[in-house]
């Protein structure tokens, strides 16, 4: 028994189970749009967003990036499996001639995204930078929701583990390319945010445009109506209980990310105090890459060959709790050198597993990018929690030792609970 709907025989092609595999072209065009996009979500984050609301509110510069993080969090949630149910509906015609249902989400959220940065620079206020924040997570989560529903629509399953490594890589690279690209190749925080919104149009507009697109034929578009629309972002976890353990996992694990990332510019400040801790965060993240890139495509391509994937992602939980607790017991700069290896490392082995694995427990064929938007809702959430949650542990409950212990327990908890999932091995 799986908790997948069986799927009708004739479907059109932009609904059927994809059996061809992509081609390195296709894979490369894929892992540069999503480059662009997570360049676009985390230089913000990471770098550009800290020292803008440094600069503005440097006396509560904490509890000011949280809400800023915290709002934008709370967007991306809401924005993500929205534009994906309406990505799923899409029947564009013009001219004559039919487009794809993803693309053009694809090409507007970029577009649109760039120019979203492009006025947050201008910012100079708090409100405003949480603005200009909010409309960017909308935009480049209507843009997410499109190339996330890639894979499924495109990959076949034999493959997806391969593909998922190398589109997921991105999600450190971009971190990596965003940050040298702000702090070695331009300066100031205007030029950073200018540069990024330049990156993510050259790096995601030709997977739109050199690739093929599915149109969907109106006789299978599901209904239109906004009420139906917002009630199908439940799934039931009774008629679908993969699904929903799934979502849990991803959510929970992330959960564990969030509380191990957001602070760590001011970890570095305040705890480990480094004479540069910009420099040092650069160093991190590049160690967190070349870890997250040494175990992210193997690890997909040996679930693909093994037909399993649940063992990967409890072995990827327990590296990654491995490199929090480490950061708990002993926080000095060498060893947040390993740590930051060690969780590349486990983390590259999730990313390409659990999202090979998400793709095999989707309820229907018509919903894919917004059943997937659903499952980016356990991506975004834990950014608006993670705040919340880390804020008070690191000011009043024992600062960053007990911090990274609950994320060493949280991410533990997350990864077990794959074994509730009974239809992929």
């Amino acid at each position: 028994m799986t908790s997948v709907d069986p799927i009708p025989a004739a479907l059109p092609a932009a609904l059927a189970e994809p059996t061809v595999p992509v081609r390195r072209g296709w894979i490369t065009l894929a892992f540069a749009a999503n480059l662009g996009v997570w360049m676009a979500f985390l230089t913000p984050i990471q770098v550009l967003l800290p020292q803008q609301v440094e600069q503005i509110a440097p006396g509560d510069k904490e509890a000011m990036l949280a809400v800023v993080t915290g709002l934008g969090a709370l967007a991306a949630v809401l924005a993500n499996p929205l534009a994906g149910a309406w990505s799923d509906r899409t029947c564009l015609r013009l001219g004559g001639r039919e487009f794809g249902r993803r693309h053009v989400w694809t090409v507007g959220g970029a577009v649109l995204g760039a120019l979203a940065l492009v006025l947050l620079a201008q910012q100079r206020t708090i409100l405003g930078v949480a603005l200009g924040w909010v409309a960017a997570q909308v935009c480049f989560n209507a843009m997410l929701a499109s190339l996330t529903a890639a894979i499924p629509d495109r990959v076949p399953v034999a493959q997806r583990g391969g593909v998922a490594g190398w589109v997921g890589i991105p999600q450190a690279l971009g971190l990596v390319a965003g940050a040298v690209l702000v702090t070695a190749l331009v300066r100031g925080n205007t030029a950073g945010y200018l540069a990024v919104a330049a990156a993510i149009l050259v790096l995601a507009l030709p997977f739109a445009l050199l690739t093929t697109d599915d149109p969907l034929p109106r006789a299978h578009r599901p209904p239109v109506r906004l009420r139906a629309l917002i009630a199908s972002m439940w799934i039931d976890p009774r008629r679908h209980p993969d699904f929903a353990w799934a979502w849990l996992t991803r959510f929970l694990v992330q959960v564990g990310n969030a509380l191990a990332t957001l602070y760590l510019l001011y970890f570095l400040t305040d705890k480990v105090r480094h004479p540069d801790p910009h420099g040092a965060l650069l160093m991190l993240i590049l160690l967190y890459t070349v870890g997250l890139m040494g175990t992210a495509v193997i690890a997909g391509r040996l679930s693909d060959r093994s037909g399993r994937r649940r063992i990967f992602v409890i072995v990827a939980g327990v590296v990654m709790a491995v490199a929090a607790l480490l950061l708990a017991a002993v926080p000095t700069w060498p060893v947040a050198l390993v740590a930051a290896l060690i969780l590349g490392a486990g983390y590259g082995v999730y990313l390409s597993v659990d999202a090979a694995l998400i793709t095999q427990v989707l309820p229907r064929a018509t919903d894919r990018a917004k059943d997937l938007g659903v499952i980016n809702i356990a991506n975004s959430a834990p950014q608006v929690l993670g705040p919340v949650i880390s804020a008070p542990i690191v000011v009043h409950l024992g600062g960053y030792p007990t911090l990274y212990v609950v994320t060493a327990l949280v991410t533990l908890l997350g990864s077990a609970l794959v074994l509730k999932i009974r239809s992929v091995p």
